[in-house]
């Protein structure tokens, strides 16, 4: 598997964590998920899954030769 395929896919569902974490919380408007407290408890999960990810993919690009 390439190197750099967990760092883009961790940084991509931190993104995703991020916004559904604001959607839930009813920062962020315009959605159904907006302002449903399960998106505010899955955000952060996600969040967190994605930059365990990127931070894997680092260090797989780091100690590549």
């Amino acid at each position: 598997m390439k190197s750099w395929i967990p760092l883009v896919i961790g940084v991509l569902l931190a993104a995703v964590g991020i916004l559904w974490t604001l959607q839930g919380l009813g920062v962020v408007g315009g959605s159904v998920m907006s302002g449903n407290t399960t998106w505010a408890v899955i955000g952060p999960i996600v969040l967190v899954i994605g930059l365990v990810l990127a931070v894997i993919g680092l260090r797989r690009l780091r100690a590549r030769p």
